[in-house]
């Protein structure tokens, strides 16, 4: 293990979490349990000999977990310890400082699991006053509840029993759609989402999910690959 050699505790969570992908596994965890397979899928550019290394690493330090599923599945899956969840909070706010970046790279691939919790840490509960709504978000072949209750996000795996309306679509259209502020009716006519129900209720709820103002000492930050 390397260390800082720092007796602070910020260094030694450094030392536990601070290896490249390492918070980001912890991000892919945080709406449920996956196979290693479903990790790669989901952390674009990592290694399968990285990834197993980052995985194994966790493990030892008490911050994942992994079983086997029960027959027919008998797939083994890794999931965060009740100590590792405790990391959403920090994860919820790098989503939000990083938004805040005027290079954030929107051009780059972003997973469903990245782009949920993106949604949840840029929900503007103020636009959603008075609009209470259950939505079934599907991106890709995952279903998800959306619903807003007195201006509360509830955003999470699964289905509501009754939507206003069910919205289909990928993970790049849906970042489009929210984070990038693309009109509806574009990728309705272009064929990549579709909307059973309430179009104007759909149209409304994927307008509520947007970037915050650029930070201006952000201006010139051009992170290149590591």
């Amino acid at each position: 293990m390397r260390t800082y050699g720092d007796g602070c505790p910020a260094a030694h969570a450094l030392d536990l979490v601070g290896e490249r992908w390492s918070l980001l596994i912890v991000r892919e965890l945080l709406l449920g349990p996956k196979r290693f397979t479903d990790l790669r899928a989901g952390l674009h550019g990592a290694s399968a000999n990285v990834l197993s290394q980052r995985l194994r690493e966790l493990e030892s330090y008490g911050v994942i977990s992994k079983r086997r599923l029960p027959p027919p599945a008998a797939s083994k899956v890794y999931e965060l310890t009740e100590w590792g969840r405790e990391l959403e909070g920090l994860i919820v706010m790098l989503l939000r400082w990083g938004a805040r970046s005027a290079a954030i790279p929107l051009d780059a691939p972003m997973g469903a699991d990245a782009l949920i919790l993106s949604m949840r840490s840029l929900f503007h509960p103020v636009a959603a006053r008075g609009f209470d709504a259950a939505f079934e978000l599907w991106v890709g072949d995952r279903p998800f509840i959306a619903e807003i209750i007195d201006a509360q996000l509830i955003l999470a795996p699964g289905r509501p029993e009754h939507p206003h309306a069910v919205i289909r679509t990928d993970a790049e259209t849906l970042k489009r759609l929210t984070l990038g502020g693309r009109s509806l009716d574009v990728s309705l006519h272009a064929g990549r989402v579709t909307v059973q129900g309430d179009q104007a209720m759909a149209e409304r709820f994927l307008g509520l999910f947007r970037l915050p103002e650029p930070s201006p000492a952000s201006a010139g930050a051009t992170p290149g690959p590591a």
